[in-house]
């Protein structure tokens, strides 16, 4: 759930060349606390993904070395941000596994984004690598993931209710990222 000051409806948004830019910018700031504890820092999600719609909301993933609830968390509150506290923004189930995870919104008044703090080995940090990838290779899965995002929002434009439909279509989209995944040998960084 968002924190009082990202209340808003859903919205939609074409793709943007400027959220690789700030993608980078973000992630400078990221490895310059988490690199003695990190592997990596991804663009995931929608925005990066050119020519994509998507929410106007980086999603960041920081492949760790091993997730520290401590630690981490005054890693990122050193910095301003603020772990969201919701029990799916802790455990996510991928690839058949309970998975770790924290999940950090930006500090007020910030950039919209979520950083996802994932174990690097784990397979949900291979799920995040893997929807990007796909839906970047495939442009027929890329225009139909966008068209059903645009529509979602228009029909489900509360943050919990539009994220809760999307989990359950992601689901089908990744079928079909596994297959490409098979059928081109594909391999996370």
């Amino acid at each position: 759930m968002p924190f009082a000051d990202e209340v808003k409806p859903v919205a939609v948004v074409g793709h943007r060349a400027q959220w690789a830019r700030e993608f980078e910018g973000l992630a400078a700031r990221l490895w310059g606390v988490v690199g003695d504890v990190a592997v990596g820092v991804d663009h995931v999600g929608s925005t990066a993904v050119p020519g994509l719609a998507a929410k106007d909301c980086l999603d960041v993933q920081v492949r760790m070395r091993g997730i520290d609830e401590a630690r981490d968390v005054a890693l990122m509150a050193g910095i301003g941000f603020r772990c969201r506290p919701e029990p799916w923004n802790r455990v996510e189930v991928s690839g058949g596994r309970e998975c770790r995870k924290l999940v950090f919104a930006p500090p007020a008044g910030e950039r919209a984004c979520n950083v996802h703090l994932r174990d690097s080995d784990g397979p949900n940090s291979r799920f995040a690598l893997l929807f990007r990838d796909y839906l970047r290779a495939d442009e027929a899965a890329r225009t139909a993931w966008g068209a059903f995002k645009r529509r979602l929002a228009l029909s489900a434009p509360d943050l919990f209710e539009y994220g809760q439909i999307k989990a359950t279509a992601t689901e089908v989209l990744m079928a079909g990222a596994e297959r490409w995944a098979t059928e081109t040998r594909w391999r996370a960084p």
